[in-house]
């Protein structure tokens, strides 16, 4: 799964690299929503794995669900700067999909790695009263 998402990652990059209006060649592979019902879909598997969640938790954990942790910043980093160039020119909306739900994934990927691992989530103990 995780090479699959590279490979839309980089179809991803070329599509928000290419100006359609200036480019006649059609960009090779595209989103679409059989991609993004799959990520969701591997959402819904790894949860039922999964105890369910009372709290919010903390990133890190085992080296492998801290990685995925830090690959979900990343992907919402890039998530705000894609909704940012939208605002100048025209972005696919199942980008911002797919992106959106990746972030999701790789949430739930850390989670499945920490039980993976026998590692102990933390939860983010609340103290804004």
């Amino acid at each position: 799964m995780l090479e699959h998402i590279q490979h839309m990652l980089f179809t991803i990059g070329c599509n928000l690299a290419t100006d359609l209006s200036q480019n006649a060649l059609p960009i090779e592979g595209e989103v679409t929503e059989k991609e993004v019902a799959l990520l969701e879909k591997e959402i819904d598997k790894m949860q039922t794995e999964l105890p369910t969640q009372t709290a919010f938790i903390l990133p890190g954990g085992c080296k492998e669900a801290a990685l995925a942790h830090v690959c979900r910043t990343v992907c919402r980093r890039a998530e705000r700067r894609i909704i940012t160039l939208n605002d100048e020119v025209a972005v696919d909306p199942l980008i911002l999909q797919y992106i959106n739900r990746l972030s999701d994934y790789l949430f739930v990927l850390s989670r499945r790695l920490n039980l993976n691992c026998n590692t102990t989530e933390k939860k983010w103990q609340k103290s804004c009263r």
